[in-house]
């Protein structure tokens, strides 16, 4: 019997609907499923979640599309996360939806759906950085909550520029290089224990 594939959960930090993200982890995913991986590639706008709030979470609990997330990210062994930079950091919702999927419920190890994950990350930005410096950010938040962040990463800058209209990437050394943070996780966790 063949091994089951390596799992991987692919989503853009934006939710804007034209989103350089949104294009870019399409690109790191194709990478991950030619590595053997199966990836599951979902949008944050389909999961809007409130404003984390401790008094919000004493009353109502977790909400339901934030416990969507979290069982999204339970169910799959690694993680290629594109994000956009807002003001040399992490867009809010990319943060908010972190910081709901970080809440345990009753019975449940903290970070639980975090702890031992690979992750991937990429970034795309019409600036001159590409996104780099809110990487940064993702990638010490990642490591906090025990995320293990591959150290291959792709800032793809002059956004605007990089996409064809189909939302391929023009440039066939950047998409080689997207595509290989998606081989990079989806080889990972392929060697790694579950």
């Amino acid at each position: 019997m063949a091994p089951n594939p390596s799992t991987i959960l692919a989503f853009a930090g934006s939710t804007r609907a034209d989103s350089y993200n949104k294009k870019l982890v399409r690109v790191a995913a194709e990478g991950a499923r030619a590595a053997g991986a199966s990836v599951t590639v979902i949008d944050l706008r389909d999961l809007p979640m409130p404003l984390y709030d401790g008094d919000f979470e004493a009353s109502e609990g977790i909400p339901a599309n934030a416990k969507v997330f979290k069982r999204l990210l339970l169910e799959h062994h690694g993680l290629l996360i594109a994000s956009p930079e807002y003001n040399s950091s992490v867009p809010a919702v990319l943060k908010n939806a972190i910081d709901w999927a970080s809440r345990a419920e009753p019975g449940e190890a903290a970070l639980a759906c975090f702890a031992g994950k690979v992750a991937g990350l990429v970034a795309a930005s019409p600036g001159a950085l590409g996104g780099l410096r809110g990487l940064v950010t993702l990638r010490s938040i990642l490591g906090n909550i025990r995320v293990l962040v591959v150290p291959e990463q792709v800032a793809v800058a002059k956004a605007h520029e990089a996409f064809a209209p189909d939302g391929s990437m023009i440039d066939a050394k950047q998409r080689d290089a997207v595509m290989g943070v998606g081989r990079a996780v989806a080889r990972l966790v392929a060697g790694m224990e579950r």
